[in-house]
C-alpha cells in the first residue's frame, strides 16, 4: 500500500536530505523525549486521524494501515538507527511533525483513491 508508492520513496529521499538534522547534534535545548519516541507519537497521533476521518475503514483496513505504520517506523529506526535513542531537539521535532503529517497525505491519498476500499 503507502510503503509501495512512489510517493513514500519521495518522503524518504526528503528524510535523507536532512539527516544533517540528526547528525553531530549538540542542542542544549533537547527534550527528554529520544527521536523514536517523537516518531511513534507523531505517526500515532497522524494515524489515529486518518482512522477517524474515514469511518467507512473496515477493521482489517485498519490493521493494514497499522501493520504499514509499523514498516514505516522500521524504516525509520534503519535510517536513523544512529541517534534513534538520542534525546530530541527542537528542530528535529518540528521535521518530524512534518514528516509525520507527509505520511498521513500518503495514506489519506491511498484512502480516498480507493485502494483500501
Amino acid at each position: 500500500m503507502v510503503t509501495d508508492t512512489e510517493g513514500y520513496v519521495h518522503i524518504i529521499e526528503y528524510l535523507t536530505e536532512h539527516l544533517s538534522l540528526f547528525e553531530n547534534c549538540t542542542d542544549t535545548d533537547s527534550s527528554n523525549d529520544s527521536v523514536i519516541a517523537v516518531i511513534e507519537q507523531e505517526l500515532s497521533e497522524q494515524i489515529i486521524m486518518v482512522c477517524n476521518q474515514n469511518e467507512q475503514l473496515s477493521f482489517n483496513q485498519r490493521n493494514t494501515i497499522i501493520r504499514e505504520v509499523d514498516a514505516i517506523v522500521y524504516d525509520l529506526e534503519e535510517i536513523l538507527s544512529g541517534v534513534i535513542n538520542n534525546p530530541v531537539t527542537e528542530q528535529q521535532n518540528t521535521f518530524l511533525k512534518e514528516f509525520a503529517l507527509l505520511i498521513k497525505n500518503l495514506f489519506d491519498t491511498e484512502v480516498h483513491s480507493g485502494v483500501l476500499q
